[in-house]
């Protein structure tokens, strides 16, 4: 079950994020871009499981474009409606599994359990970098407004997707101490804008510790995961 539940979990990442363009998210309210989606969650899952003919599939995919189409059309915006939308997934995720288990040992790459430490690995790195870019957005969208911006054009973006990269990189390396440091880093750098704008300080400072904190849990619960499932064997006498 846990093999289905993370080749299902790769897939949904892939599907919202990557291959879910800011065109597609704008134009959602067409029944068009949503059916285009939801024919994106199917394809990604059947290449994630490795089969085309898994009626659970298509169930997975009409239940994404329902939830999906209810929290376009209600309106709900927000870091908390964004966080319940995303719960729905995996829980659906998970009951398609549950449900299913054997999806994965049916598939196409059944036979190569050694990828599936990979698909976690991939999946946490794009829960990491820009499912958090969208919550932290989402979390700091009420201030933002606030704040007079004369940095670079996305340049706060960059910054916050860069050093989650670097913790996650850091917590998958077993070296939790750089976090520290790169906490120190960062505190240095920002010093001087901290000290001309209160305003600002406590915006720099409640996105940063929200960036790192997404980090840290996403990378750890991505690394636990990666220790439930074959470990990677290399085969093979070193030179």
């Amino acid at each position: 079950m846990i093999e289905t539940i993370t080749a299902l979990t790769l897939a949904h990442m892939l599907a919202d994020f990557p291959l879910q363009s800011g065109w597609m998210v704008r134009r959602k309210r067409n029944i068009g871009v949503l059916l285009l989606h939801g024919a994106i969650v199917l394809l990604t899952a059947q290449a994630a499981l490795g089969t085309v003919y898994a009626p659970e599939l298509l169930i997975l995919a009409g239940v994404h474009l329902v939830i999906d189409a209810g929290k376009t059309y209600s309106g709900a915006r927000g870091f908390w409606p964004y966080l319940a939308d995303q719960a729905a997934h995996f829980a659906v995720i998970v009951a398609v599994a549950g449900y299913a288990p054997d999806l994965w040992s049916g598939g196409l790459w059944a036979g190569y359990d050694m990828v599936l430490p990979l698909m976690a690995v991939t999946a946490g790195l794009v829960a990491t970098l820009q499912m958090g870019e969208y919550a932290i957005g989402f979390l700091m969208a009420p201030h933002a407004l606030r704040i007079r911006n004369q940095g670079l054009n996305n340049g706060g973006r960059l910054i916050g997707t860069l050093e989650r990269a670097m913790i996650f990189t850091l917590i998958g390396m077993g070296q939790p101490l750089g976090v520290g440091f790169l906490v120190a880093a960062k505190s240095i750098l920002r010093f001087g804008t901290a000290t001309r704008d209160q305003r600002t300080a406590e915006y720099v400072i409640i996105g940063t510790l929200a960036s790192f904190l997404w980090a840290l849990l996403a990378s750890y619960a991505t690394f636990a995961w990666v220790t439930l499932l074959p470990a990677i064997e290399i085969t093979g006498a070193l030179p």
